[in-house]
This record gives C-alpha cells, sequence and structure tokens, in this order.
C-alpha cells in the first residue's frame, strides 16, 4: 500500500491542480478543441495524399493545412492558459514539459509551412511533404497527450477508490 500510495502523490496532478483542472473552463475547451482538430488533420492528411499521390487538390490541400494550422494556433493557445490555470505557468510545466517541447516543433513546423506557402520558396510538392512532416509530429504529440490523459485518469480513478 506505501507503494502505491507514494505512486499516487508522485502522479500527474497534486490534489489542488486536479482540483483547478476540474474547475476550469479550459479543460472543457481543450477537451472539444482536440477531437476537432483530430478530425480537421484526417480530412486534411487525406487531401495531401491526395495530392502527392496524383497531382490534383492543391487548391482544397493548401485551405485545409492553412485551416489545421489555426485550429493548432487555438489548441496551443488555449492549452496555454489551461496550462497557467492548473499548473501556474503558461508552457513547459514538469508534468507536461515533454509533450509541450514537442508541441514546440509541431508549431515551428506548421509555421514553416505557412512562411513556405506566402514566400512560394517551395514547389507545391515540397510545401505537401513539409505539412506532411508537420502532420507527422503532430500525431506523435496527439499520441503523448493521449497517453497522459491515460495516466490521468488512472491516477484519477486510483485517488477516488483510496479511502
Amino acid at each position: 500500500m506505501a507503494g502505491r500510495m507514494k505512486t499516487a502523490s508522485a502522479g500527474l496532478y497534486t490534489a489542488q491542480e486536479r482540483e483547478r483542472r476540474d474547475k476550469t473552463v479550459w479543460t472543457l475547451v481543450q477537451g472539444i478543441l482536440a477531437p476537432v482538430q483530430f478530425v480537421v488533420f484526417l480530412v486534411s492528411a487525406g487531401l495531401v495524399l491526395r495530392f502527392l499521390a496524383t497531382g490534383e487538390g492543391y487548391g482544397a490541400a493548401t485551405i485545409s493545412i492553412v485551416i489545421k494550422t489555426a485550429v493548432l494556433y487555438l489548441i496551443m493557445v488555449t492549452g496555454a492558459i489551461w496550462e497557467k490555470v492548473v499548473f501556474g505557468q503558461y508552457l513547459f510545466a514538469p508534468a507536461f514539459y515533454w509533450e509541450d517541447m514537442v508541441s514546440m516543433l509541431v508549431l515551428a513546423l506548421h509555421t514553416a509551412y505557412l512562411f513556405a506557402l506566402y514566400t512560394r520558396s517551395l514547389d507545391p510538392r515540397d510545401e505537401m511533404l513539409l505539412a506532411l512532416a508537420a502532420y507527422v509530429t503532430y500525431v506523435v504529440n496527439a499520441g503523448q497527450f493521449v497517453i497522459k490523459l491515460r495516466a490521468a485518469r488512472r491516477q484519477s480513478s486510483f485517488v477516488e477508490a483510496t479511502p
């Protein structure tokens, strides 16, 4: 039992952080935006892959990438606010340090795509390959957050079950 108590106390959230997480509207906002972003990603990835395979649909793929990037910026800003409310700092709270680090790479790749699009510094195929690199990194980052969500649920279940 002592080992389990130590694991719970060393969990993702302290009792105060868990309370702030559960009370803030930003948790709901993140819970809505994450699946929205994933759906936008799936549609956009399909359009990007279609363009890369056929050379058709550049406009639709481009619009979808810009929309995906806008949703990414939105979830990053609201996520930073969530992190400030829950952990007291906008980014790189110890509990989400590596997720935030990879998020910065995801953000950088999406921003590089927008820069390339705006400056026309890459040909359309290379633009789409850059978007695809951003998307692969996004999938890794989404996986990190899913793992953290599952860990938080396990911790909450353990805390609720502990007398």
